[in-house]
């Protein structure tokens, strides 16, 4: 049977009258997860991974196409001496991959929407494939310049996939959640953002160490092939997972929420609202451990590339939910919030490299074994922030965000932010001859990232929206979020460069202070407490309303 389809089964929710939500079967995997749903978080999970390493990858190849393609010798050091440069110091190369995730996650989070998951699901993984194939085939024989910017192009193009995979892999893991552990299914999820970025620093530092020879002999065109390396390992994962999310079914969840907006009858005919739907028809038939043939005729079979629609839709439901300001006050913090942290976290994580640079931990001789060692303490700095408290961050918000709850976690984690921000900003003269110390303060800065709002950003929008929009609002919210990586992208290379030496640094932290702490009075007046909430039922009830079947929610 195609996976998934073992999870859509329903179960009362946290009121006890929540038909939408899911069943837990009785065979238990570990961390208290069934089999479905460790299928499910691998299929999700897996892409997510290679998500990650795809756009943090870039911190490290921009550090070796510099070195490859525009070494400059008089300088004692490599720099971009063409238009390449773009007058931002590669700010521009890095936030490609960004430009594209704001178009993927808008379209393919209202094609979710339109025409059901499982007829959208692989497509983002086969726009990514595509564009890293071409993307390693890069000709040299376009030159410096040529070979930059076709990276940047079809790094765009790569992102547009990347953009799709978070309101896609969002989507299909909240439609099969069950109430009480929903939340840590979504941060299992997006813990793989972490793996990705801890394989991306190993993947460099292996890279950086077998390209010694060729560096340390000043053949430094030797490079060209250690970025490719970088860059297409991403590929293994994508193929992994890409037949299991073609052959994804569709979620029950979806198709009945599809059925009560074609015909909101079916809200009074089968008690939808009051109590869990006791009927025999397909809607609720649950899948057995046979094969496809078992699933609800009214799921959608949609594999491959085909695209089929499921019920008729109103074409302006997304803006009709959301022209009412009880929904859109949602939407605008969920979008808003993330928009603020992903400045700070982007503007940090793509800018580790410049950021180890200023604090001297990566200086070289202006030698070609200095040139080979300023590469690999990079890669080196990036491994040890990452493992220290990049990753850990995610442990602790799978573990904590069922007891705590979302928004708590989101609100502390921007004011420890501000406070990180405001010692690395206030001492930074200091801290940077400091090594030791520098590093401390920058992994609990990286901790409390990820036990902070940039996972409960990725998690609220999964769950606060009813499924009928979740997609769409969380590929808007999400698109918000990469605007402001895209401007923290641009801009902290800006300020850092027409300021000059630490100065332009510490700018940039105080101005990433004040953010983070215009994104915790967000959240505290915008962000609603998504934990048990059950936003299919709060949406029924409001149509019931509406056709005079019962009270609002």
């Amino acid at each position: 049977m195609p996976f998934g389809a073992d999870l859509d089964a329903y179960h009362s929710g946290a009121k006890g009258n929540a038909p939408l939500a899911l069943v837990e079967k009785k065979e238990k995997a570990f961390l208290g997860i069934t089999l479905g749903e460790v299928k499910l978080l691998s299929i999700a999970g897996v892409g997510f991974m290679m998500d990650a390493y795809d756009l943090f990858i870039i911190n490290m190849m921009y550090a070796v196409i510099l070195l490859a393609y525009f070494p400059d010798p008089s300088k004692g050091a490599h720099h971009f001496k063409s238009n390449v440069d773009w007058g931002l110091n590669g700010g521009v190369l890095k936030a490609s991959a960004n430009i594209g995730n704001v178009i993927g996650q808008v379209a393919f989070g209202l094609l979710g929407d339109s025409f059901g998951r499982s007829a959208v699901y692989g497509k983002e993984l086969i726009i990514v494939i595509v564009a890293i194939i071409i993307m390693i085939s890069a000709p040299n024989y376009l030159g410096p310049d040529g070979v930059t910017k076709w990276i940047f192009g079809w790094r765009l193009v790569m992102g547009i996939g990347i953009g799709g995979d978070y309101p896609m892999s969002a989507a299909v893991v909240s439609d099969r959640a069950h109430l009480k552990k929903r939340g840590f299914l979504l941060s299992w999820i997006f813990s793989n953002q972490g793996w990705g970025n801890l394989v991306g620093a190993v993947v460099a530092v292996v890279v950086i160490a077998a390209y010694r020879g060729p560096v340390v002999a000043g053949d430094y065109a030797r490079l060209t092939g250690a970025w490719r390396v970088m860059q297409g390992l991403a590929l293994v994962p994508a193929f992994a997972v890409l037949y299991f999310r073609l052959t994804l079914v569709e979620s029950t969840r979806f198709t009945q929420a599809r059925r009560i907006q074609d015909d909101p009858e079916i809200l009074a005919q089968q008690g939808m609202v009051a109590a869990p739907v006791d009927s025999d028809d397909d809607l609720n038939k649950k899948p057995t451990d046979g094969d496809a043939s078992d699933v609800s005729s009214m799921e959608n079979q949609a594999v491959g590339l085909k695209f089929t629609t499921i019920g008729k839709k109103a074409h302006n439901e997304f803006i009709e939910y959301f022209s009412e300001w009880r929904h859109l006050k949602i939407l605008i913090g969920t979008s808003l919030a993330w928009f603020l942290v992903d400045i700070t976290f982007y503007g940090i994580n793509l800018n580790t490299s410049t950021i180890l640079s200023a604090i001297g931990f990566t200086n070289g001789a202006a030698t070609p074994e200095g040139q080979w060692s300023k590469l690999m303490r990079t890669a080196t700095g990036n491994l040890i922030i990452t493992v220290a408290g990049f990753l850990p961050g995610y442990f602790f918000t799978m573990a904590t965000i069922e007891r705590i709850g979302r928004k708590p976690i989101q609100l502390v984690g921007f004011l420890l932010n501000a406070l990180f921000l405001g010692i690395l900003a206030g001492t930074f003269h200091w801290l940077k001859k400091d090594t030791a110390g520098f590093f401390v303060v920058f992994v609990f800065l990286q901790l409390f990232f990820n036990f902070g709002p940039n996972a409960t950003t990725f998690i609220i929008p999964a769950e606060a929206f009813p499924t009928r929009v979740r997609a769409g609002a969380h590929g808007i919210s999400a698109a918000c979020g990469k605007c402001g990586a895209i401007l923290a992208s641009l801009g902290f290379s800006a300020i850092a460069s027409q300021i000059g030496g630490d100065r332009g640094t510490e700018v940039d932290f105080w101005i990433f202070v004040g953010i983070s702490i215009l994104g915790a009075i967000v959240t505290y007046f915008l962000v609603p407490e998504t934990k048990g909430r059950d936003a299919d039922l709060i949406d029924r009830e409001e149509l019931a309303a509406k056709a005079d079947m019962g009270p609002a929610a």
